[in-house]
């Protein structure tokens, strides 16, 4: 094949996903290494590279095809740079990824956050296409989030723009947040905060529930919470009553500031559906400003894993034209 070609990466605290996809955002081909992150991280971007090269030689993609490179990583960026300041989770400190990357292979690197290569990848071909105004949210371990105004990320004054998660939702007291905050919506609506929410309800409520058999057998998780939910278990759902009361004002508030036209919820959690989405949507519309209630519409991402790298993909299409 001669088409040009480029390169999405969505690099992890486990693992690493990669692909090439064509400029009109059809995958051609993805794959997955794990993330080394011995050493401070040290082998990360020399794998990533030589990962891209070996699997171009694979797949007979020449170096003049591949155009550009699109990655996020877990923490803030620097954009204009492409230098992380740290990221806790794969043992890195300051780390110019795009000189060295460009440097390696000779094309053009882009480097964002994760959380905002996903949201990326739901405006062009998940939940959000067709959009220019966007905000999404990621609720797996932590929650993350990208804000877009007119197709383009919001970074803010030094990369933190769209940290959602750390939204406060609870002015007095809560859970502590890995950021050293209490009372974040991450603590309450991540799949972490989800699963201690319900243990905190199991300890001190009387009622019966099949949340509290699982609790004996193994670590609860938010799975569980939302499987008891739908069984219509009594405490199951007045764990998520709270939760998506906590979760809808959150939105309501980013919907009343930026009145986009869609808020997309994606991430583990969000494989919950319906169950999810619909006692959310109710307190989006019991909080938000009756201009936002009807304008901005809330849906599930429908990328999956394949978010971050087709988002990767698109941030290198779109500068590195």
């Amino acid at each position: 094949m001669d088409k040009k070609v480029v390169v999405g990466v969505d690099l992890g605290g486990t693992t690493t996903k990669l692909a090439f996809v064509t400029e009109e955002g059809t995958i051609l081909h993805k794959w997955e290494i794990a993330t080394d992150t011995s050493g401070a991280g040290k082998n990360i971007l020399p794998n990533i590279a030589q990962s891209i090269e070996e699997r171009a030689v694979t797949h007979n993609i020449t170096k003049k095809q591949v155009s550009s490179i699109g990655i996020g990583v877990p923490g803030p960026v620097d954009f204009e740079s492409g230098v992380v300041e740290h990221c806790i989770n794969i043992g890195w400190g300051k780390t110019h990824v795009r000189a060295y990357l460009e440097e390696r292979m000779g094309v053009s690197v882009f480097v964002d956050n994760d959380a905002n290569i996903a949201s990326l990848g739901e405006l062009w071909k998940g939940a959000g296409a067709g959009t220019k105004d966007l905000v999404c949210m990621t609720l797996g371990t932590g929650i993350g989030g990208g804000v877009i105004v007119d197709g383009k990320i919001v970074h803010g004054a030094k990369g933190a723009g769209g940290e959602i998660g750390h939204v406060t939702v609870i002015r007095k007291g809560g859970y502590v947040c890995n950021c050293g905050k209490t009372g974040c919506l991450e603590t309450i609506a991540s799949a972490t905060g989800i699963a201690r929410t319900a243990v905190a309800y199991i300890e001190k409520d009387a009622r019966e529930s099949v949340l509290k058999d699982i609790d004996r057998e193994k670590k609860l998780t938010a799975k569980d919470v939302f499987d008891a939910y739908k069984q219509g278990d009594a405490l199951a759902t007045d764990i998520v009553d709270e939760i998506a009361d906590h979760l809808g004002a959150a939105v309501a508030n980013i919907g009343n500031m930026l009145n986009p036209e869609k808020i997309v919820i994606g991430g583990g959690v969000s494989a919950a559906g319906d169950a999810l989405l619909q006692p959310v949507t109710r307190y989006f519309e019991e909080y938000a400003f009756s201009t936002v209630r009807t304008s901005t519409k809330l849906a599930l991402a429908t990328l999956g894993n394949d978010a971050g790298v087709v988002g990767g993909a698109y941030l290198a299409k779109t500068y590195g034209n």
